[in-house]
This record gives structure tokens, sequence and C-alpha cells, in this order.
């Protein structure tokens, strides 16, 4: 375990103090600039295990918090091997959707910014908050999740999740096959298949900590999106054709409003 103090004061309330340590973010922040000390290697190691092994990733978190004494990430090789996916996808989705230029540019900047960046810091956050709250073990009272850790739980699951989504599932969205119901169903299956990932893998992120407890709340959504799928292929619903609409919205009704 790690020799921490307690996240909480004695009302209850988190304190100042509770996320990572501001020399810790720091020092993390500005290896992004120095790409040359990044092992890049490692965090592509990270990335074919999180989909054939996603446990070994952990077990290698959890021998860093032996040597480290800390479970968080202190290279940022990893953060920046995802967001090279995100754009690389982001450049894939366009060409499958046939995006005009000015709507390939608007889609990269809202993928990038909101839903990697922005929804990965909002998504951590909520994490964070309810794994210190509601799952640390009592015996546990000097233990807590540090946040650049919930960050990087969020990005181990996510990466999967985008793979499946952003790229396989696209070329399901081809207009010439998307009307099939067997491509229906196979867009469905990957949903499932990649919301099963981001779950189990944020799920085995909680439950190798030492001082967790009640993880397996994490895999509730998992049986929740298997009767969904079930009730999609009974009412041939397709989930991927909502979602090609709202991206081609945010795309054209800002380049509309510019």
């Amino acid at each position: 375990m790690l020799p921490v103090s307690s996240p909480t004061k004695p009302d209850g309330k988190f304190r100042k103090d509770s996320f990572s340590s501001t020399k810790q973010k720091w020092k993390f922040l500005r290896r992004i600039y120095k790409y040359k000390h990044m092992d890049f290697e490692f965090a592509a190691w990270q990335m074919l295990y999180l989909f054939i092994a996603p446990k070994k990733v952990y077990k290698n978190f959890r021998y860093q918090s032996e040597t480290k004494h800390q479970w968080a990430r202190d290279d940022p090789a990893f953060l920046v091997l995802v967001a090279a996916v995100v754009v690389v996808s982001s450049i894939f989705y366009s060409v499958i959707l046939r995006f005009k230029i000015q709507f390939f540019f608007l889609h990269l900047l809202w993928v990038v910014f909101f839903d990697y960046l922005i929804m990965a810091l909002l998504i951590a956050t909520a994490f964070w908050y309810c794994v210190n709250r509601l799952m640390r073990r009592p015996d546990c009272p000097n233990q807590w999740v540090e946040w650049q850790y919930s960050f990087d739980v969020h990005l181990n699951a996510f990466f999967p999740f985008l793979v499946i989504l952003h790229i396989v599932q696209v070329l399901l969205m081809y207009d010439r096959i998307q009307d099939y119901t067997f491509v229906k169903i196979m867009g469905n299956m990957l949903w499932l298949v990649a919301i099963t990932y981001y779950f189990y893998i944020t799920f085995l992120g909680y439950f190798v900590l030492p001082f967790t407890r009640r993880t397996v709340a994490f895999l509730y959504p998992i049986a929740a999106f298997a009767v969904l799928f079930v009730l999609s292929i009974v009412f041939t619903w397709h989930f991927s054709y909502p979602l090609r609409l709202f991206v081609t919205f945010r795309v054209a009704s800002n380049s509309t409003h510019n």
C-alpha cells in the first residue's frame, strides 16, 4: 500500500490535497515535451495486452506501486499514443462518411478536445470521486485512489473502445452495406464488445487496488447493455445510426454558424 494521508476531513468532505501531488502532475506534463524520454515501446505493449490480457497490464501497475510508490503512470507515452490513434481513427471515420474537408477538421477538433480530452477528465473525476466515497475499505482510512490513476484507468478502458467503435465498426457504416440486417447486428455486437471491454478493464483497474471493495459494480453496465443488445435484434435497432446523425449534425451545424 502507498503511505498516503486521508482524503477526507472529519466532516466527510474531500480535502484540497486529495488529488495526486502537484509535483507529480507537473513532472508528468513536462515529459510530454520530451518525447525522447518516453517509452513508446512499453506503451505499445500495454495497448496490445489491453486487448488480449488486460490483467497483465494491471500487474505492471501493481509492480510500479511497489517500486515507485505511486499507482499512476509517470510516463505520458500511453497518453500520446492514444491521442495519435484518435487522430488517425478520425481521419478514417471522415473518409468512410465522406466528410468534406472543412467538416473533417471540425470533426477532428470535436473528437480530440471534447470526446477524448474533456470527456476523459470528466469521467476520470467522476470515477475517482465515487470510488473514494463508496468503494474504499473501512479498514484502510489512509488509502485513496489517486486522481491521475483514475485517469489512467479510463485511458486503458477507452483504447479498446476507441479501436472497436471508431475503426472496426466504422467499416460497417459504409452507405452500400449499412442497411443490411446482418450488418446492423454485427455493428450492435461490436458495441456490446466495446462496452464490455471498457467496463471490464475499468473493473480490473480498481479491483487491483488493495484498499477497494465492491468494485464489481463496474460490471453491471455490461449486463444492462447485453439486454439492450438482445432488444436491438428483436426491434432491429441500429446503435450506430443515431451516432452517425449526431456526428454529422455536430460538424455541419458548427460549419453553418461559422
